[in-house]
């Protein structure tokens, strides 16, 4: 009896070692040495054609919140034509024919000068041509053939106190703002503004005028001085599950891998995308296995900054199946995932 057990003990050795080596014998036939086969690169049905590049570079840097941006400016002189009269400056009224009514006074809050048989003048917002006609016209009722000269003395008043505003001892004429987590920044002299997801060039386009507007002849130049970082989310079924950050396009694989990998429990037919698109997460599965064992139906599928990979535990079947898996994983707790927010980009029942 007990050689009879040696004897089937032994056999089912040599089965199991003859399975072995019949697959090890395969295993060249299936993937030879110089195995090659080309796979083609997807993404999200609205980013296809537009990303990833060819290059693989992101194409145009969208501002994040902890971004550093740096404002550089430049004061160019105005010409006379174009000047503008404002509350920082000093009038000096010539009368040519009538010296003793000369005057120079600072512009009152309101904006107005005090002068002789006329009283109160507005002349701020006014070019000093704009301002010697305004009191011309007024003086004709009361001189005869009335001349008068306006000048600022102090014409650089306003721009050496902007100067002294926005200069910092080591970097010049420039200061450094940071993007708020809420997205908004701001800015010397004109305040807050909504930047984030938005271009260094939009934004430039949008102070520049700003500036302008404040003070003609005002230029600001807007650059990156600090990146907080493009970031996608790994979660779920892998092993170091995490915020990761990527200078770069990556696909799937790629952010599972900086994961950590996939844990023994990952089921991955079904590992969930999510994107923002349109003010609303987006969610698409994805079949990493067909792709993990060469079928020809797969593709590299490739993430966006803020795209969030969820590697299921157990098959997903439908929304209900993965909002209550995902309930559990502290990143979402507190996002509002219902009222229209959440949308299928196919049928997980496929």
């Amino acid at each position: 009896m007990r050689h009879r057990y040696k004897l089937i003990r032994s056999g089912l050795l040599i089965l199991v070692l003859s399975i072995v080596f019949f697959l090890s014998g395969c295993a060249p036939k299936y993937l030879p040495e110089d195995f090659e086969k080309p796979y083609q690169r997807t993404t999200y049905s609205f980013d296809q054609g537009m990303y990833p590049s060819d290059q693989d570079l992101f194409l145009e840097y969208k501002i994040q919140p902890g971004d550093v941006l740096d404002v550089m400016f430049q004061i160019k002189a105005q010409p006379q034509e174009t000047f503008v009269i404002d509350l920082y400056h000093q009038i000096k009224v010539v009368y040519p024919d009538l010296p003793e009514l000369n005057t120079e006074q600072k512009i009152m809050p309101t904006g107005h000068i005090i002068l002789p048989y006329i009283g109160q003048v507005k002349v701020e917002g006014l070019t000093l041509q704009e301002a010697t006609n305004l009191l011309e016209e007024k003086y004709q009722y009361v001189l005869l053939d009335p001349q008068v000269s306006v000048s600022v003395t102090n014409m650089d008043v306003r721009i050496e106190q902007i100067r002294r505003d926005l200069m910092t001892a080591p970097r010049g004429l420039s200061k450094l703002v940071n993007v708020r987590p809420d997205g908004f920044a701001t800015f010397p002299l004109i305040g807050n503004f909504f930047v984030a997801h938005k271009s260094i060039d939009q934004v430039n386009v949008l102070i520049q005028q700003e500036y302008q507007d404040y003070l003609p002849g005002m230029q600001a130049d807007l650059y990156l001085h600090e990146q907080a970082g493009s970031a996608v989310y790994v979660l779920g079924e892998v092993n170091e599950p995490g915020t990761y950050t990527i200078k770069k396009p990556i696909n799937l694989i790629q952010a599972i891998t900086m994961a950590g990998s996939f844990t023994q429990d990952a089921k991955l037919e079904t590992v969930v995308l999510f994107r923002k698109h349109e003010q609303k997460l987006i969610a698409r599965r994805v079949n990493l296995e067909n792709l993990l064992t060469l079928k020809d139906s797969e593709a590299f599928f490739f993430l966006k900054p803020e795209d969030i990979v969820y590697v299921p535990k157990t098959h997903i079947s439908s929304l209900a199946v993965l909002i209550q898996q995902i309930a559990d994983i502290a990143l979402f707790r507190g996002w509002s995932i219902g009222g229209g927010t959440f949308q299928w980009m196919d049928d997980l029942n496929q």
